[in-house]
């Protein structure tokens, strides 16, 4: 767990491929409960501690997650993300190159509560919520490209699900079509900045998080970079 930015109100973690933001069926500890523990060690604090979670990333997806320190943070923080006032861009490593450098991907996804899966569409269907994001192409290696990706709706595993409509499954994502997992059993989608205003303080909030530590993400990261 690794914490890149706290005050009074809020707390943002970079959390890599393994962890999980709110308790599952795995029974494993997730990140608001760790967060908890060491919140009440670092200040000594007696009573409970309060974390509040206020979006999600998926297991396997690394980056950026916004916890709330108060209930006022948090409330604030829910209704934020609900109107889309949170600005999110993830880098994603695929395999297969878009055919365009840049684009808007708009489709129509379906959820399928049990394989734990969407199926996106080009027509709207039935239980459909629109999905819609903007991406570019940032990066090559021999293999593989990186592209940089802003959300413009907040879908059950869309960019997931989109990318790998395009034809570019994320690296390592089993479940919508790569060929391989990655060693550490994450995907290769990496919540990389978020912007947005402090919902007590009122100031600018701009965070990038470190990208995680295997070769590829360090190489795309350098190239980036230069």
């Amino acid at each position: 767990m690794e914490v890149v930015y706290e005050d009074n109100h809020i707390i943002i973690v970079n959390k890599t491929g393994s962890e999980i933001v709110q308790g599952d069926k795995t029974g494993d500890t997730p990140l608001s409960e760790l967060l908890k523990s060491w919140l009440k060690e670092k200040y000594a604090k007696p009573g409970n501690v309060f974390v509040g979670v206020t979006h999600r990333l998926d297991r396997p997806v690394s980056g950026l997650v916004v916890f709330a320190k108060t209930s006022k943070a948090l409330t604030r923080l829910n209704d934020m993300f609900r109107n889309g006032e949170i600005k999110k861009t993830y880098w994603a490593i695929v395999k297969n190159r878009p055919s365009q450098e840049t684009g808007e991907l708009r489709h129509y996804l379906v959820r399928n509560e049990k394989q734990n899966k969407s199926v996106a569409y080009d027509v709207m269907k039935p239980n459909a919520k629109e999905a819609m994001l903007t991406y570019r192409v940032i990066a090559h290696s021999d293999k593989y490209h990186l592209l940089e990706i802003d959300l413009k709706t907040g879908r059950h595993h869309q960019i997931r699900c989109q990318l790998a409509k395009m034809g570019c499954p994320i690296k390592g994502d089993l479940k919508y079509g790569a060929e391989r997992s990655n060693p550490d059993g994450g995907i290769s989608l990496h919540a990389r900045y978020i912007s947005f205003i402090h919902p007590v303080s009122k100031k600018q909030i701009e965070i990038t998080a470190p990208v995680p530590g295997d070769n590829l993400w360090q190489a795309f990261e350098k190239q980036v970079s230069e």
